[in-house]
This record gives structure tokens, sequence and C-alpha cells, in this order.
């Protein structure tokens, strides 16, 4: 059956994605995950609580990193469920790597290298998160394809300045935390 004539076809945001990773990787992925979860909640339980200093509960610096950490591992249990869901612990033919995945590995782990250990703390915070977000959504946007791509850079500069004003705001304003 055709679309009538006066109906535009318009092209879906997902065409030319890849497909979406196999049930067998979102479970190793999941007891990853799992695993680090769950050591981000004892390493936050073993940090000082300051209740010798008469502080409370709240004000234990573990309280952050152990939420994340509990968040972390209930996300990925979600992920473990709905991987075994889906048949993750069947045995499958081993599945060859997507061309450009390791590219792109490579690509985020030096991005996430040249931030930490060169922007941070060499650069005010805010500009080296800006600057980092800015790379990391410019590189992975860029392969789309040149049409509309001075938008995507635009939109990337927007985005960076954003998140760093956003980051150097919460960090600074909301949880009193001077950052590098």
């Amino acid at each position: 059956m055709t679309a009538p004539a006066n109906e535009v076809e318009v092209d879906s945001p997902f065409d030319g994605e890849k497909a979406p990773a196999s049930p067998r990787a979102d479970l190793v992925t999941a007891a990853v995950l799992f695993a680090l979860g769950v050591a981000i909640i004892a390493q936050a339980w073993q940090m000082p609580r300051f209740v010798e200093q008469s502080g409370t509960g709240l004000t234990a610096p573990g309280i952050v990193p152990g939420f994340y950490g509990a968040m972390i591992a209930l996300l990925a249990g979600l992920l473990g469920l709905r991987a075994v869901r889906r048949g993750g612990w069947t045995v499958r033919a081993a599945r060859r790597p997507a061309n450009g995945d390791g590219r792109q590995l490579l690509t985020a782990a030096v991005l996430g290298v040249v931030y930490a250990g060169v922007l941070v703390g060499r650069v005010p915070f805010w500009m080296a998160s800006a600057l980092f977000v800015f790379a990391f959504t410019t590189a992975f946007e860029w392969v789309q394809g040149p049409e509309r791509r001075a938008r995507r850079i635009v939109e990337a500069v927007l985005i960076g300045l954003g998140t760093g004003l956003a980051v150097t705001l919460v960090f600074e304003k909301l949880f009193l935390l001077r950052l590098p």
C-alpha cells in the first residue's frame, strides 16, 4: 500500500543506526556494572562518617557515591533481567565486532584521558568540561555526514557550554564544593 500523494515521508532518526547490542553483551555488561556498583557501595561504606565531630548521616561523604553505586547496581540488575528475558543465557556463534567499534572506543578513551589528565587542573573546570562535551559530541556526530554538520557543531558548542556551566553551578552552589 502506498502513501497518499499529499503525505510527506519523513526519514527515521534511527535510519542507518547499528542494531542494538546482543542479549549476551547486555548480560555481560550488566554483570560488570553490577560488580562495579557493589564495589562503589562497599567503598562508600568505608568512608569516615564524622560522627565523633557531631556530624549527621546526611553529612557523611559516602552518601553521594553510595547512592551512585546503588543506582548503578540497580540499573545493572534491570539490564541483566532484560538480557535474560531476551535470551542472554543461550549459546550462539560468536559475532564479529561491527566496523568502527574499536575506533569509537579509542576515541572515547583518548577524549576521557585528555579531559581528566590534561584539561582538569590546567584550565577552569567549566571550560574543561565544556571542551570535553563539545569534543565528544562533535567526534561522534561528525560521522553522520556533511549535511547539517554546521548545525550539529553549533549544537555541540551550546551543549558543551551549557554542561560546563550547569556542572559548575551544581557543584559549587548546591553541593558547596570547590572545583579545580
